[in-house]
């Protein structure tokens, strides 16, 4: 992925770097933590899809079988042979905006918001990992189990800079290499347009394909009409997670993100999962990815595709 040549960009090699070996510092030093490589990542036995399905009014809807669900890759069916519809862990990162226009109530709402998610709508057998952006990505606390651990750590946070969410973006993907479990998502926050990265909106869309989480985000839009240039930007937020089977949802409060972390947890709580076995050998190459229910009803999202990665000998 080519770099930006800046002062910022040297910056955020750095950052990056940083990143990646923080997390695998604290993994690899904590011996309840064994490190998965994501499977459809690493060989052609199985790869896994997480899939959510909803009616046509948006409810989700459970009670499928794996009879009710057809896979296609390249437009081939492919016989679903793993399937649950059971709730498995997750491994789930939180990204946030602390940019300038976090001050005050705004970041006292998100610490709340996020203070519950981990300690009460995620289950003590998941992972999660907490990072900050405002000009610069900063993780605040690498994969840790339970996630009610992670409470109060954004207390000692304050917003100050301006946005690079891309960067941040770019910078997060790397974790969900070390993650533990095989079912991942990343929750996104910002109340602002990307106001600083080095990156661009295409290399932040290349570098989360290459990675499987389902990606949620929440944009904080207050409409304020003296903001033009700076409000946040739903379009770009949704190229980033409609391909990954995540959605963006636009808020006008931060006094809205519980309510809105709460419809991500529900969705993640009712998810199905499901495998099916290549008919290829890996290659390298993109493999398109779709999951179809055979009810017309019922609307199934889900990622679009992987990179047919070789295992590594």
């Amino acid at each position: 992925m080519p770099v930006k040549r800046s002062r910022r960009g040297h910056g955020l090699v750095t950052a990056l770097c940083a990143l990646s070996l923080h997390s695998a510092f604290c993994l690899s030093s904590d011996s309840g933590a064994s490190a998965q490589t994501p499977v459809f990542r690493a060989g052609v036995e199985t790869v896994h899809v997480t899939v959510t399905v909803t009616d046509a009014n948006g409810r989700l809807v459970p009670n499928l079988t794996k009879d009710d669900f057809e896979v296609f890759e390249d437009g081939k069916p492919v016989p679903v042979t793993q399937f649950t519809d059971k709730r498995v862990p997750v491994s789930l990162g939180l990204l946030l905006d602390i940019s300038d226009s976090m001050f005050g109530q705004p970041i006292a709402d998100a610490r709340g918001a996020l203070d519950r998610f981990v300690g009460d709508l995620l289950e003590p057998g998941d992972e999660a990992f907490v990072a900050s952006f405002n000009h610069s990505p900063r993780i605040v606390a690498a994969w840790t189990q339970p996630p009610s651990a992670l409470r109060g750590r954004l207390d000692d946070v304050k917003p100050t800079g301006g946005t690079a969410i891309y960067d941040a973006l770019i910078a997060s993907a790397p974790l969900f290499d070390r993650r533990q479990h095989t079912r991942a998502a990343l929750i996104v926050i910002s109340d602002g347009a990307d106001t600083a990265s080095d990156y661009t909106l295409m290399q932040a869309r290349d570098a989360v394909r290459r990675t499987d989480p389902f990606i949620y985000a929440v944009a904080i839009d207050s409409g304020d009409k003296g903001r033009v240039s700076t409000r946040v930007n739903p379009d770009a937020l949704r190229e980033i997670t409609g391909p990954s089977g995540g959605y963006t949802e636009v808020i006008r409060s931060t006094a809205d993100l519980g309510p809105a972390t709460e419809r991500i947890a529900n969705e993640l709580n009712q998810q199905y999962s499901v495998g099916y076995t290549p008919t290829r050998p890996p290659d390298g190459q993109w493999r398109s990815i779709r999951v179809r229910i055979k009810d017309h009803d019922y609307f199934a999202r889900a990622r679009r595709g992987y990179f047919a990665v070789k295992r590594a000998s």
